[in-house]
């Protein structure tokens, strides 16, 4: 029996990335699994891509800055595959988005996503939640070069906020939620190959920058934290609450 079998997984951000090597991983490993994005185009093909490799999965478009939206989403999963084990907050942006956007985002839509999902999923004999946090939400993040303080990036204040809370939530809801049957865990990814860091990478000098800052001297691959992201939602992580695990090639280890 795979590892996953009978268990239903919702992911957030399953449109591409990270979310999408997910959700081709969890279903590969058994599950069932509802792609949620805020693009439906996107979510409805790694849905078909799922569907194509074997495996069941159904979409929906959500907004995870939006709590009724998410709530509904929670439901609307366990409703359709009769049951509800596994929440993947995933759903994230870049640095670029500005404070209000990036913390809608990566802060409050990882809340939503326990706010409603740590307590479904308590009511209904337990389960597992990860959440994506980042080596931003472990460490602050240098660039290239020498910059003025005019020139220092905003963004990256904004995003190194909300992966922290992640973090935060992240130990907070394991130790609010453990005593029933929910672990909470999350997952800090280093720079990985996604069209999230795209933009980053197309530019020499950073992409050079960032790759020496892994100690494995390359940047990670979706299907990675996707491979860890299986093991923390199955029960061979059963005594795994509460930790933010970085998965960054050594980055975190300097």
């Amino acid at each position: 029996m795979s590892r996953l079998e009978g268990k239903a997984a919702l992911i957030t951000g399953a449109g591409s990335g990270i979310g999408r090597s997910s959700a081709l991983r969890l279903a590969a490993d058994g599950a069932v699994v509802m792609c949620a994005d805020l693009n439906t185009q996107a979510a409805e093909g790694t849905a078909a891509l799922v569907e194509e490799a074997g495996g069941r999965a159904e979409m929906l478009g959500l907004d995870v800055s939006d709590g009724a939206q998410v709530e509904a989403a929670i439901r609307q999963t366990a409703e359709y595959f009769g049951g509800l084990h596994v929440i993947f907050n995933n759903a994230g942006v870049g640095g670029g988005f500005g404070w209000d956007q990036t913390v809608a985002v990566n802060l409050s839509g990882v809340f939503y996503g326990l706010f409603y999902g740590a307590p479904y999923l308590a009511e209904h004999g337990g389960g597992a939640i990860i959440n994506t946090a980042s080596v931003a939400g472990l460490v602050g993040l240098i660039g290239p070069g020498q910059v003025s303080p005019g020139e220092i990036e905003p963004g990256a204040g904004a995003y190194v906020a909300a992966k922290h809370g992640v973090a935060g939530l992240t130990k907070q809801y394991a130790v609010s939620f453990g005593p029933f049957g929910v672990r909470v865990n999350a997952i800090a990814p280093g720079y990985i190959e996604t069209p999230m860091t795209e933009e980053v990478r197309g530019d020499d000098e950073t992409r050079d920058f960032i790759t020496a800052l892994h100690p494995l001297g390359r940047l990670g691959r979706a299907d990675e934290i996707a491979a860890v992201a299986s093991f923390l939602a199955s029960d061979d992580a059963s005594f795994v609450n509460g930790v933010v695990l970085p998965v960054d090639g050594g980055y975190t280890a300097r």
